[in-house]
Order: structure tokens, then C-alpha cells, then sequence
């Protein structure tokens, strides 16, 4: 049990990363090192960037679960 939450621990911590990389700069930091500084002609957020807000919330909720569940398990195992 404990090793599959580590698993699943991985894959959303993996998944997380990817998820805030991809959202789109607002502007300074390292966002502009990755071209995210390029400013779009399209004012406002699209239907893309507010589903990609989305998940990433609830993959980031996942995330803190599985941490949550994964110090419970160890702490009823010893």
C-alpha cells in the first residue's frame, strides 16, 4: 500500500511540474527564460489556459493527499 501511494507520489509531483511549467508567464522571473516573457496579442484567458488551471489545482489537491495518506500509513506502520 505505502509503496503504491509513493508511486502515485512520483507521477503527481512529475505531473505537477510539467502542469506549472506549461502555464503562460506573467512576465519577469524565469518564466521569461523559457520565452514565456513574449507578450500575446490575445487579451484575457482562454478556455486552454483556464482548463490547464484547473487541472493543475487538482492535480496539486492529489498531490497533498497522497502526502497526507502516504504520513499516515507510516505512521501507523511503526
Amino acid at each position: 500500500m505505502v509503496m503504491g501511494f509513493s508511486i502515485a507520489l512520483i507521477v503527481f509531483s512529475l505531473l505537477l511540474m510539467l502542469l506549472v511549467l506549461m502555464h503562460k508567464g506573467k512576465g519577469g522571473g524565469l518564466s521569461d527564460m523559457f520565452g514565456g516573457g513574449m507578450q500575446s496579442s490575445v487579451g484575457g484567458s482562454s478556455v486552454a489556459e483556464r482548463n490547464l488551471d484547473r487541472i493543475t489545482v487538482v492535480v496539486g489537491l492529489l498531490w497533498f493527499a497522497c502526502i497526507v495518506v502516504l504520513g499516515l500509513l507510516m505512521k501507523l506502520d511503526s
